[in-house]
């Protein structure tokens, strides 16, 4: 049965067969964060057992006259916790990367939520790898025009080599098109 409207990919569908849409696609997208040490669970079993340890041991000394111990242990005890939770909260910040025809896109949100962004041209853009034999991949950023940006500041050396490896791809494609 015919009708008089055209199918939905013909309307959407470039005359010269290009997706009008394609130019602003990601090639590549990433987010980045930094490895937490603990889930909520992990910080509560952490914290409840080592304060355990701490008033166990605590009344020992307590009852064998040693009362100033007790107080250090409680110190412990908080700055622990303090740690921790500055742990946490710092496992909140986290890294995009983009990647389009049309630009490269460097966005952190730190824990804050405070962002800050770099655009470069990607055909003006290259990939600066600093690497070591014994740990791995150290460092990565994207050097344009003078301007360096380190990407993947808090990942660890073979998780940035996995990145490297997709932005290399990418940035690939991307001038490969021009």
């Amino acid at each position: 049965m015919a009708s008089g409207k055209a199918p939905d990919d013909a309307r959407t569908r470039h005359p010269y067969g290009r997706d009008p849409d394609a130019i602003e696609r990601p090639v590549f997208s990433a987010t980045i964060r930094p490895h937490c040490s603990l889930s909520r669970l992990g910080f509560r079993v952490v914290m409840v057992a080592c304060g355990g340890v701490a008033l166990v041991t605590g009344i020992a000394f307590l009852q064998m006259g040693m009362w100033p111990v007790t107080g250090f242990f409680g110190l412990d005890i908080a700055a622990l916790w303090l740690a921790l939770t500055l742990n946490a909260r710092r496992g909140r910040s986290f890294e995009q990367v983009v990647i389009s025809q049309i630009e490269v896109l460097v966005a952190r949100v730190s824990h804050r939520g405070e962002r800050a962004e770099w655009r470069f041209n990607p055909l003006w853009t290259r990939l600066h790898k600093v690497e070591d034999e014994e740990y791995g991949l150290l460092s990565l950023s994207f050097v344009s025009r003078g301007q360096r940006v380190l990407v993947a500041r808090d990942a660890s050396p073979t998780e940035r080599q996995a990145v490297a490896d997709g932005l290399t791809r990418a940035l690939a494609e991307v001038k490969k098109g021009y």
